[in-house]
């Protein structure tokens, strides 16, 4: 099987795309013949070595991959070979085969493809924990999305308003902006920090937003605190801006604001039979029109780093997705 390979850590261009042998499953494992695998922005922080979790090299990178079962390790009674798939991982989906607990997998819906399943499931979970679990989203409530028009704002939009919430969508330019429009969001901003405050105040007739759904830190989140609304709840996702500010307790206190943290890979990991009764519900979305993967670009397995490089420059729209030509 042909596989992107992580040797050294380094920009984008270090991957190397070769055959490695194929894989067999163990006790309690599935190997899966990949069709799509996902780009993700931590993706590009594995590849240059500046991750939190970094396996051993040589390792294929992706935490996200759809396709066949190929075969099924001892114990695996849930899934059978042949099932169309999406695994959840911490690495390994670039490759045309994923070896993979049975726990992490979950079959997909008949109407859903490769390229949306791949594009679909760490984004909609991302969305999901941080709205749903952390956020505690009830109907009627504003909610801000920030980066919107890349993956996981994308979802946010979309499972902010399935949920009955209004939606004040941030978004880096015009063009991600009228992503977020065709998505639902009630109303795109492309503020800087300066104007922030001032426009969502303004976006919420003066009462500010009750959940926000937060990827881009520093001088952003700054603004975004002043501008949460009495008993808000700030989900925090990332750092895009590249800053981590100091948190002033003070204006939290006098808002009665909540300020929580969201890695969402946890789930997976330590409540797997949450995550897939989460995707679950997602995958329920998906059907019924709500919710859907924003795939905003397609590449071949062998074209990785230059995949790796348009995320990485802050091209993408929704997300990017390789594809193997298997499955």
């Amino acid at each position: 099987m042909r596989a992107a390979l992580v040797k050294e850590f380094g920009p984008p261009s270090s991957l190397v795309v070769e055959e490695v042998p194929d894989l067999e499953p163990g006790p309690g494992e599935v190997v899966i013949e990949v069709a799509a695998v996902s780009i993700n922005f931590p993706d590009i922080l594995v590849v240059e070595g500046s991750y939190q979790n970094l396996p051993p090299r040589p390792f294929s990178p992706g935490k996200e991959a759809a396709g066949r079962v190929l075969a099924v390790g001892e114990g695996v009674q849930r899934l059978v070979v042949g099932q169309r798939v999406l695994a959840l991982v911490e690495y390994g989906g670039y490759a045309e085969q994923l070896r993979v607990a049975a726990d992490l997998v979950m079959e997909l819906p008949d109407a859903m493809s490769y390229e949306e399943a791949a594009a679909f499931g760490l984004v909609a979970s991302t969305a999901y924990f941080g709205l749903v679990r952390r956020g505690r989203l009830q109907p009627g409530e504003t909610v801000l999305v920030t980066g919107a028009g890349g993956g996981v704002g994308s979802a946010g939009v979309q499972l902010a308003k399935a949920l009955g919430a209004r939606v004040v969508a941030l978004a880096q330019d015009d063009r991600k902006g009228e992503v977020a429009r065709a998505q639902g969001a009630d109303v795109v901003l492309t503020s800087t920090p300066e104007t922030l405050r001032d426009d969502l105040l303004a976006a919420t007739d003066g009462k500010g937003v009750d959940v926000v759904l937060e990827m881009l830190g520093g001088d952003f989140l700054t603004q975004i605190i002043r501008a949460t609304a009495w008993e808000g709840r700030i989900v925090i996702v990332g750092f895009a801006s590249g800053g981590q500010n100091p948190i002033k307790p003070g204006h939290l206190l006098v808002k009665n604001i909540a300020v929580l943290g969201l890695q969402s890979s946890d789930y997976r990991d330590r409540m797997p039979a949450m995550m897939r009764s989460t995707m679950a519900e997602m995958f329920a979305l998906f059907e019924q029109g709500l919710i859907h993967g924003a795939v905003d670009a397609t590449f071949p397995l062998e074209d990785a780093a230059e995949a790796l490089q348009y995320v990485k420059d802050g091209k993408v729209r929704g997300k990017a997705v390789l594809t193997t030509g298997r499955g």
